[in-house]
């Protein structure tokens, strides 16, 4: 049952035609479904003023009502006399229309002069300029261990992008008010920076972890000791285990990808890769004339396996 229509329109039972509308307009324009849109509670709200509109803009429904002869939904109480009156009402004012056509009419003007006022003040107001963006190619150590790049825009001016550690590709950076300018003293967009992070030829990502081939001699591989290793947080001496084959793992826990924000650092893997060269005469003599004490087939097993 539809609730009493003076209390929809939060107004007295004496209240004036005047009061009655401009009650309804305000609430018809406070939940109209058009200034609501994805909000149902607010159209059942709207449908629910202009009933009650409806009933009591009218002087005789109004009059009807409040002698008990209609409900608040229009319907007849007392089917004597009332029933009568009502069938014999023109066609389309027998039942009131859920929104009236002229009190529509009128939230309507009202409704657009709104809508052309909201677009007028957005037009002359401060309007916040647009997010420009933008793509940044970065080193793969720049993007390993963070950097500063320059990004030269279409127009000419320069940006200082500041890289954290740990970026990948495709990754976007915001840099505040370095967009489109704003409007009417508005603020300005933002830059949205795309970055392409580079390959590289000997080192490679897996998550926080870093995989690099690490080129050694022939000599570093059979004796060992120490070389120094491109890390990123900079060099690091690495002792290199004695007769270390090709493609041997060596871990360094930590020195992968930095440690940035609530990511730990990751772990730096080293891949033995022993690099021959030009050999000189010295070294092609001795092996020529080495008798090794205790030979090996170093492709023992490839058989066993075939």
């Amino acid at each position: 049952m539809a609730e009493d229509p003076y209390k929809t329109l939060g107004i007295a039972r004496d209240a004036s035609p005047e009061a009655i509308k401009a009650a309804y307009r305000k609430l018809a324009r406070k939940h109209h479904p058009d200034l609501n849109p994805g909000k149902p509670e607010a159209e059942a709200r709207f449908k629910a003023v202009s009933a009650a509109n409806d009933l009591l803009s009218d002087p005789e429904k109004r009059a009807r009502f409040d002698r008990g002869e209609i409900d608040a939904e229009g319907q007849e109480q007392r089917p004597a006399g009332g029933y009568r009156h009502q069938a014999e009402q023109p066609q389309g004012e027998k039942y009131g229309a859920r929104y009236g056509q002229r009190p529509e009419a009128e939230v309507f003007e009202d409704l657009f002069a709104d809508i052309f006022e909201q677009r007028r003040r957005a037009e002359t107001g401060p309007r916040r300029g647009r997010d420009e963006s933008y793509r940044l190619a970065v080193p793969f150590l720049h993007a390993v261990a963070g950097a500063t790049e320059t990004l030269t825009l279409p127009d000419g001016r320069s940006l200082s992008v500041k890289i954290p550690p740990g970026v990948e590709s495709g990754q976007v950076l915001r840099l505040r008010g370095q967009g489109g300018p704003g409007r009417n003293g508005g603020p300005a967009g933002d830059a949205l920076i795309e970055l392409d992070v580079a390959s590289d030829k000997l080192c490679r990502r897996e998550g926080m972890d870093l995989h690099l081939e690490l080129p050694v001699s022939v000599q570093e591989a059979v004796l060992g000791g120490p070389v120094l290793v491109p890390t990123p947080g900079g060099p690091l001496r690495v002792t290199l285990p004695a007769g270390s084959d090709a493609g041997r793992q060596i871990r360094l826990r930590g020195k992968g990808i930095a440690a940035h924000g609530k990511r730990e650092a990751g772990d730096l893997f080293l891949t033995l890769r022993i690099v021959i060269g030009t050999a000189d005469e010295a070294l092609k003599a001795f092996l020529r004339d080495w008798k090794p004490e205790h030979p090996q087939d170093p492709r023992a097993g490839l058989e066993a396996s075939a």
